[in-house]
Formats: structure tokens, C-alpha cells, sequence
């Protein structure tokens, strides 16, 4: 192998693989073995945009379910667009990373009105539409209009670090995985590459104990080939995740209503109803905490009763636990000092609001109590 057969990328040397192979074995594999996913089944950029939204950082058997309710919702591109955003909020309740909601409901808005409803197809134009990168691109527009516009998800990530024994962790080597990606992509059907370099991550060359016997890829796998498909790709090290404790107010006023709040539309689970509560500082009680941060968000006193439940919820960046406690209204006006609005609300309206996947396991507990 000599240097004017290689691609080199940061001093990362991309390996000569047979390609017209390389291809063909992974689209034969994709015939006989490919997953039957609903917006395989589809052309329509809106179908297939929704489907690439849901799949970020979620799992193909986590969306299904939500997919097709969202489509019985939001059927297509304009009745997304012409939605309120509380109705959107509510359709991608406890699907997680409620950002990816906002902002499909956002580019509708911008594909109504400045594309005619229509699609764009231009990758320039299609990255500058909210919450859609160039792997989300490259799904779209490889899926509904067989463009040949590469990808690079968490598993073609895993995949292609095999394929070429990356020596260093994907993120320190992206530059290296894009050009391979590019470089192995069918140009005459990146429709069906992209699904099948998808599926193999997804389904063959996972996490751990990869299934390479099975793997139509091993006699281009460098990692197979020396016997490192267990140690690849590489790891960083990672800090501990924080650990944040929120003591958290139920609050029943005299009628027996529950108060609640709706958090400001920006920021995780922007937009999204709760019920109100803060951080525990340091030497402070539960019940303390939520005393003054009902105080300093809503101006009123409350009396703090039993204790519901406590709740672990890990996110992406850290982990929270949530001390929920049952509290009594005493006086004072109510005011959204620290959110969008609040309300006075029976339990029986309660599943009208969005609310974060935690607060929904402690409307379940409220309705059993």
C-alpha cells in the first residue's frame, strides 16, 4: 500500500478498501436482512424529516410508537406548522430531548412560509433549518430523494471506527470518519447504503460483544482483521456525571386544585408544564428548600406536608433527584416570577399540559393515591 493510494486526515491515514465490494456486499446484506421500518416505506421529505428528528439520540424501538401517534396528529408538514407549540409539546411528551420538538415545530414554520410548503432539496439550504445538522441532512435527503449526502450517527460512528481501526476516539478523529463516509457512499443508490450502514451499526456491529460472524464486512474490517473489534472505537475518559437535588412542591389549595408552572421556552424542557420547586443548597432541609423556592418563583407561603416520592432521572449532562413533597397553599398571590405562566388545575385536567417524563411518574402517583 503506498502513500498516493491513501487519504490522510489530521496525520489519520484512511485505509484503500475494494469499494465496488465494499458496497455491493453491504446492500446484499441490507436486501435479506434490513429492518421493515414504517418511513422505509415513504418518499415524503416530511415522513422521513420526522422519522430522522425522533431518531436522534433515541432508539428505533423507543420512536416507533410515537411516530405513527405524531403522524395521527401532525399528519403533514402544514398542520405541524399551524399548531400551537403547548399541542406539539404534548405529541412528543416523554420521547426526552424536548429541543428536537421546538424546532421541527420551528422549521415547519420556515419551510411553510419561505418554501411553499415544500421540501427544500438543497443541502445548503436544508442545514439552515432549526435542529437539523448535516447527519440529519444527509438522512433526509439520501432517504426521500436518493441524494448522494453522507451520514455520520452514533452507529456509523462505531461502524466505520471498525472499518478503518481508528486510533483515537471518534470525536478527536470526526474529520477522518466524514471522509470515509463520503468516500465508501454508493453514489448510484445512497438511499439504501445510508439505511444499510444504519441498520449495521444498529443491528451487527454494536456497543459490546459485536455480532462480526455475522457481519458482511469482515473481510474489509480492519479491526476484525486484528482482532480489536472489542477495544474499538477507542473511549475517553468522562467525568462523573453532577448529581443535582430539587426539592419539589405538590400544592393543593383550598378547592383541591394542584398549582403548576410552565417552564420558559428556551432551555432543557423549555416549554414544558412542572411542578415548581429548586435546588437544594447545602445544610438546607427538603423542606427549607422548597419553602423558599416557592417564595422566590411564585411569592406565596405554603405549608410543606409529607413526602411523596423521591425520583432519580438521570439527563444527558447530569442526574437529578427529586424530593417531592405534598404542600398546603396558605397566602399570597401567585406570580410567574421565574417561569411563563401558572395554573390552578384539577387532576382530571392535569393530563391536558406537556409535563417531563419524572413529573408524569408523580402525576401517576397522585392519581393512585
Amino acid at each position: 500500500m503506498n502513500d498516493k493510494n491513501k487519504l490522510v486526515a489530521k496525520e489519520i491515514t484512511l485505509p484503500v478498501f475494494n469499494l465496488a465490494d465494499l458496497r455491493q456486499s453491504l446492500l446484499t446484506w441490507y436486501q435479506q436482512q434490513g429492518r421493515q421500518l414504517p418511513w422505509r416505506n415513504t418518499r415524503d421529505p416530511y415522513l422521513i424529516w420526522v422519522s430522522e428528528i425522533m431518531l436522534q439520540q433515541t432508539q428505533v424501538k423507543t420512536v416507533l410508537p410515537y411516530y405513527q401517534r405524531w403522524l395521527d396528529t401532525f399528519p403533514t408538514l402544514e398542520s405541524l406548522a399551524k399548531a400551537e407549540l403547548q399541542g406539539v409539546l404534548k405529541a412528543w411528551e416523554g420521547l426526552g430531548y424536548y429541543s428536537r420538538a421546538r424546532n421541527l415545530h420551528k422549521a415547519a414554520q420556515i419551510v411553510l412560509n419561505e418554501y411553499n410548503g415544500v421540501f427544500p432539496q438543497q443541502l445548503s439550504d436544508v442545514l439552515t433549518l432549526p435542529g437539523i445538522g448535516r447527519t440529519t441532512a444527509g438522512g433526509i435527503l439520501s432517504a426521500a430523494f436518493n441524494q448522494s449526502v453522507s451520514i455520520l450517527d452514533g452507529n456509523v460512528k462505531r461502524v466505520l471506527s471498525r472499518l478503518m481501526a481508528l486510533p483515537v476516539p471518534p470525536k478527536k478523529g470526526l474529520k477522518s470518519l466524514w471522509q470515509l463516509s463520503d468516500l465508501i457512499l454508493d453514489p448510484e443508490n445512497p438511499r439504501d447504503f445510508n439505511q444499510a450502514l444504519m441498520d449495521l451499526g444498529a443491528e451487527i456491529c454494536v456497543k459490546t460483544k459485536p455480532r462480526c460472524l455475522l457481519c458482511p464486512w469482515t473481510s474489509h474490517c480492519l479491526a476484525y482483521q486484528q482482532g480489536q473489534q472489542n477495544q474499538l472505537p477507542m473511549t475517553e475518559t468522562t467525568k462523573p456525571l453532577p448529581h443535582k437535588k430539587i426539592g419539589v412542591a405538590v400544592i393543593y389549595n383550598d378547592a383541591g386544585l394542584i398549582l403548576i408552572d410552565r417552564r420558559p421556552n428556551k432551555g432543557l424542557l423549555g416549554g414544558l408544564w412542572e411542578f415548581p420547586g429548586g435546588k437544594i443548597e447545602p445544610d438546607e432541609t427538603v423542606e427549607d428548600c422548597i419553602k423558599r423556592e416557592i417564595k422566590e418563583e411564585i411569592d406565596i407561603e405554603i405549608e410543606v406536608g409529607e413526602n411523596l416520592v423521591n425520583l432519580d432521572h438521570a439527563y444527558t449532562h447530569f442526574k437529578v433527584t427529586l424530593y417531592v413533597h405534598i404542600c398546603r397553599y396558605l397566602t399570597g398571590e401567585p406570580k410567574p416570577i421565574e417561569c411563563e405562566e401558572i395554573r390552578w388545575v384539577s387532576l382530571e385536567e392535569i393530563d391536558q399540559f406537556p409535563f417531563p417524563k419524572a413529573n408524569t411518574k408523580i402525576i401517576e402517583m397522585l392519581k393512585n393515591r
